[in-house]
């Protein structure tokens, strides 16, 4: 091929998505396998979403609201901070990519965790920044050690609370800490796309420190506690000057007026979210036994997954899924001897640990 990929493309990592159960289906010539590689809300979309969908069908035809005022209003209406705080995104995926594009120059110093989300990675490079990579301590952020790496060069930090891939999360007084010690120069990127699923007493909510830090931006999902993964809902939130200027980067329409609409339903269906909860609850409850019985080790979750160490992680990935069961390998994050596993529903828990105990011999 006589075409040349730009040289900031040339060594980008690539997000690799959970397998799709229909791809696996098609590759062995089973049926009925069950995915639990992406982190989704097994209960499905926010009933609410749901009939607030098929409502707004007919106006297909117009394009979406380009800014999102009535779900800016909802989002104010239900988080607290007001409309100019917040910016839509095609997912949080592009929510971040638009941050990084608005404030990064090439060669400044980003400074992400290890095991950190690999789209904070991804988007970094796309800027051509220098990563500044800090190592994890017991699978969690070593918020210390990422404030020490701060210089005249540093633009910004990423961090995730709950993490992905490993579950863990930091509490509000090393959060606290952490924020006093970054400069203004520095914008810090706080991706809370697990929040509803955190359990610890001590857990922060970022909208709160918005006031205080203006350097400081809030992502959040809709396709977690809410159900809207196929809608691709996200947004941050963040200083209102701030956030004018990531808007003039931002693609004209990128949130489609259905995903606009289903959101704003999920926002106020409580007993959806709720629900949710109790059953990742119940779900980790589980695994945490069975995976004990087996011998194994896994992460003290406080999102909807577990890291779970199993040895050989390519291997008893690929394993399980001869057995129509779809996980996620490690190896990327520089954990090859692990698995990611989503709670899903009862029966496909139950499902997962006996695929588990054939193909790892217990």
């Amino acid at each position: 091929m006589k075409l040349r990929p730009a040289a900031r493309t040339r060594n980008l990592i690539s997000y690799e998505p959970g397998k799709p159960t229909e791809e696996l289906e098609r590759e062995l010539g089973i049926s009925e396998a069950i995915k639990l590689a992406s982190n989704e809300n097994p209960l499905g979309p926010s009933p609410k979403a749901l009939g607030a969908l098929q409502e707004a069908l007919l106006g297909l035809h117009r394009y979406p609201d380009g800014g999102g005022f009535y779900l800016k209003i909802a989002m104010s209406e239900r988080l607290g901070p007001s409309p100019d705080h917040f910016t839509l995104g095609n997912g949080t995926n592009e929510v971040l990519e638009n941050i990084a594009k608005t404030f990064l120059e090439p060669g400044d110093e980003v400074i992400v965790g290890e095991q950190g989300f690999v789209v904070f990675h991804i988007v970094a490079g796309l800027c051509e920044a220098r990563r500044v990579v800090v190592p994890f301590r017991d699978f969690a952020y070593d918020l210390p050690e990422m404030a020490r790496r701060v210089t005249d060069r540093t633009r910004m930090v990423f961090l995730d609370n709950p993490n992905n891939p490993t579950g863990t999360a930091v509490g509000q007084e090393a959060l606290e800490a952490f924020l006093a010690q970054i400069p203004p120069h520095v914008v810090v990127v706080l991706d809370e796309a697990y929040c509803h699923y955190a359990t610890r007493p001590d857990y922060p909510n970022g909208l709160t420190y918005l006031e205080t830090y203006p350097h400081l931006f809030v992502v959040r999902t809709f396709s977690k506690a809410y159900g809207l993964a196929g809608l691709r809902v996200g947004f941050g939130v963040g200083h209102p000057e701030a956030i004018q200027a990531v808007e003039k980067v931002r693609e004209p329409f990128n949130v489609n007026s259905l995903a606009q609409v289903a959101a704003r339903a999920a926002l106020f269906d409580e007993a959806h979210v709720t629900g949710s909860n109790e059953m990742n609850a119940k779900g980790l409850a589980y695994l945490y036994g069975e995976l004990e019985t087996l011998g194994l080790s896994c992460v003290p979750s406080q999102a909807n997954f577990l890291l779970v160490e199993v040895g050989d992680g390519a291997d008893i990935y690929a394993r399980l899924l001869r057995e129509g069961v779809i996980v996620r390998p490690m190896g990327g994050y520089g954990l090859p001897a692990h698995i990611r596993l989503t709670v899903g529903l009862p029966e496909e828990n139950k499902r997962f640990v006996q695929a588990l105990r054939r193909v790892a011999g217990n």
